[in-house]
């Protein structure tokens, strides 16, 4: 009986941490993809701001249009918008994005842009 008690508590314990790593990994799954996400929303807010004359005021129209179609999410207010295209801009190579940054959280990608001037420290 005491037996069957311990083999039970190893492999109780055993699928809580395979649990637990899962659950670790699909956050950073889902924080790289958000972070891409918000890359190519600023890229393409960029490129269609240089190539097609897009005004500063475009910026309002896509927070609302995208609150409205996306109620559930939150991350497309103006400000964001506008964090987004600074993102873009101050890391213009998707791949540099995709390696190195997309393993840090928003905020944290955020932060550092906005503290941190110098762009070889940044980097």
């Amino acid at each position: 009986m005491m037996k069957d008690i311990v083999e039970y508590k190893d492999i109780f314990s055993h699928l809580k941490n395979k649990i637990v790593v899962a659950q670790q990994r699909a956050v950073v799954s889902i924080n790289k993809e958000l972070v891409l996400l918000y890359w190519e929303i600023g890229n393409t807010i960029i490129n269609n701001q240089s190539q097609k004359g897009w005004g500063a005021k475009i910026i309002d129209t896509l927070s609302e249009d995208l609150n409205k179609e996306f109620p559930q999410m939150r991350g497309f207010s103006v400000r964001n918008l506008k964090y987004m295209r600074q993102f873009a801009q101050t890391y213009p190579k998707r791949e540099f994005v995709q390696e190195v940054l997309a393993q840090l959280s928003w905020y944290n990608n955020i932060t550092i842009i906005q503290k941190v001037k110098d762009e070889q420290v940044r980097k």
